[in-house]
């Protein structure tokens, strides 16, 4: 029974860690290397699965200047070639003959242009534009935590010092700080986060605030309802009576007592963040173009469900639930790993 209660927390750490790995290497990891992953050729336009390709490479006219390798980490490497896809090629005096793969026609390449040749395997097949959807799925991934993470921040930076004051002094700064709260929460959290991307604009920039600032009311109410329990502790009855300022005692002795039910509701805005980005990408107030993000990846290609190539929906469709499976399984192991009376039974 042990093993079994354990069995959702060693998943989820799975997931996340892998997640994770993805999201710091993805241009490293990715068979697309270039900036968003977005080296298009309509030629391989939604190709199946495991579809094996032979391409040659020709010298561009101006190679592009060689990345250092921080750069690369960040936002990818510019194509070094021009990748051309063929379904034969044949040496001849002075070059190459090549069938183009889109035409079928023949096309002589120059010895002196000619790089190599070479056959990839696209192991998720295309897009509806030709691009390797494995490399735009890790991409994607980096947007996801990236949006989580920073929304999570946001949401801390705002919600902790709020619920902090709220509990600690009461009177008329609790009753502000709750109206606040409740206007906040008596909005569906997806119409707050469009209303906020509209008056800020489209952006990947702009859906980190709009996450953030919807997801610090029920940060605020935790913290405050932890504050008014712990207030009247002895130890902070002692902290007042040595003389020490409400800052210090907030943040010395009343925060270390709410940091775990804190974490456990990180956890899960985690998740929240990450499907509150997907749809709206969904809709069109996500990061935009050429910015992959599972929902977007969603959105472009969910009329091919009719089409018998609903794998092209179906791959960021498990990503997000499997990330936001393993966010709330992670939540609630650290809430039962925090909890006094699961402890003691």
């Amino acid at each position: 029974m042990s093993a079994f209660k354990k069995a959702p927390g060693i998943f989820a750490l799975s997931v996340i860690g892998l997640m994770a790995f993805i999201a710091v290497f993805a241009y490293l990891i990715s068979p697309d290397t270039s900036p968003s992953a977005n080296t298009m050729n309509l030629a391989l336009a939604t190709i199946p699965p495991g579809s094996k390709i032979e391409f040659v490479h020709i010298k561009k006219e101006t190679p592009p200047a060689e990345t250092p390798f921080w750069e690369r980490l960040i936002n990818g490497t510019p194509a070094q070639t021009e990748a051309l896809p063929i379904r034969e090629v044949e040496r001849i005096e002075g070059g190459y003959q090549v069938v183009d793969f889109a035409t079928n026609m023949p096309r002589i390449i120059p010895e002196s242009k000619f790089i190599r040749t070479e056959k990839k395997t696209f192991i998720l097949g295309t897009d509806r534009y030709g691009r390797d959807v494995l490399s735009r799925l890790f991409i994607a991934t980096r947007v996801s935590f990236l949006i989580g993470s920073i929304a999570v921040l946001i949401s801390l930076l705002i919600g902790v010092p709020l619920g902090l004051i709220a509990g600690y002094y009461g009177g008329i700064a609790d009753r502000a700080i709750m109206w606040l709260v409740n206007v906040m929460w008596s909005v569906p959290g997806l119409l707050l986060v469009i209303a906020f991307t509209l008056a800020l604009g489209k952006g990947l920039f702009q859906v980190f605030l709009a996450i953030g600032l919807t997801m610090w009311v029920e940060v605020a109410r935790l913290v405050r309802g932890q504050v008014k329990s712990l207030r009247s502790r002895s130890y902070v009855e002692v902290a007042k009576m040595m003389g020490f300022p409400p800052g210090r005692i907030m943040i010395r002795h009343i925060l270390p007592g709410v940091l775990h039910p804190v974490i456990v509701v990180s956890a899960a805005n985690f998740a929240t963040a990450i499907l509150l980005e997907s749809g709206l990408s969904f809709l069109g107030y996500g990061a935009q173009p050429p910015t992959p993000t599972w929902g977007g990846m969603v959105k472009d290609h969910w009329p091919f469900l009719l089409m018998g190539k609903a794998h092209l929906v179906l791959w960021p469709g498990l990503c997000i639930v499997l990330l936001v499976l393993a966010c709330m399984f992670l939540g609630n192991a650290l809430r039962d790993q925090t909890d006094p009376r699961k402890q003691l039974s």
